[in-house]
């Protein structure tokens, strides 16, 4: 029986791994933000579902969360970084509270989750951590900026931690899920629009995400099995695609990488510095 602890599992995809976990036999804990989503996430399983009070903005009242978790299901051995919400807006109209914000919750929240978890992994040397990302980390298009670059500094973070943690028994996974059927669209928060040199790409944008939303192809109950089949596994990989629209949109960015790198491979060859 292993003892996880998921961010964000109120809805969604931390919801759907936390009862994936717990049907499989493990004990899950997680942070929830009201004391009635602490209810109906308790409510799972009397003793395996364990929710505490806690936004990954606090990053003190999480780590007493991950430290009340740990103590009362003998440590943590999986941590999953999932709670989040995407910020769509462009670069220039973005204002600083919400371009921190969304920082503060989808990168430095985890960061803090890991910090939190981390002596206890390396004390007992082993364990897991699973960051969660986007397809839109790989295929960014206009208004994503922000949130797409916490995505991807969290990878950045991740793999180096896959380096940092491999002397300790310690693994960390990439999970990379393309557009689920969540609550994450109805969350979605926006600047106020005020440069008319964007309204024409502003109103596309709302437009194609007003028809997505709540016909996203995902089911997050198969992505969550996906995920605890990759955890069960001999071995677990770095990046986890999750979805065929994941996987399209990791492949085209791989291919426009290495025809940019190909492209220019023997001018940027050249830049050494002459022998002496």
């Amino acid at each position: 029986m292993r003892h996880w602890f998921i961010t964000g599992v109120s809805s969604g995809l931390g919801r759907a791994l936390a009862i994936a976990a717990i049907e499989a036999g493990d004990i899950v804990s997680g942070t929830v933000r009201t004391v009635e989503a602490q209810g109906r996430f308790n409510a799972i399983h009397p003793a395996n579902a364990i929710a505490f009070l806690a936004d990954v903005t606090d990053h003190a009242a999480l780590a007493a969360a991950i430290a009340g978790a740990g103590l009362q299901a003998g440590g943590i051995d999986i941590l999953v970084n999932n709670a989040g919400y995407s910020f769509l807006g462009t670069v220039e109209e973005a204002e600083w509270p919400d371009i921190l914000a969304q920082y503060d919750t989808n990168l430095f929240g985890a960061i803090a989750a890991i910090k939190a978890v981390l002596p206890g992994l390396r004390a007992k040397r082993s364990g897991l951590i699973i960051n969660v990302s986007s397809s839109a980390a790989h295929s960014t298009g206009g208004g994503s900026g922000f949130y797409a670059s916490a995505k991807l500094a969290l990878e950045g973070i991740s793999k180096a931690l896959s380096h940092e943690l491999a002397g300790f028994g310690i693994k960390v996974m990439i999970a990379v899920p393309g557009a689920y059927r969540t609550e994450l669209g109805l969350n979605r928060k926006t600047p106020v629009e005020s440069l008319a040199d964007y309204a024409e790409q502003n109103a596309g944008r709302r437009a194609f995400l007003a028809k997505l939303s709540g016909q996203q192809r995902g089911d997050p109950r198969k992505a969550a099995l996906v995920i605890l089949e990759a955890v069960n596994a001999g071995s677990i990989p770095l990046y986890l695609p999750l979805g065929p629209d994941a996987i399209e949109s990791m492949t085209n960015s791989l291919k426009r990488t290495a025809e940019d790198v190909k492209n220019w491979e023997t001018k940027a060859s050249g830049t050494d510095l002459e022998p002496a």
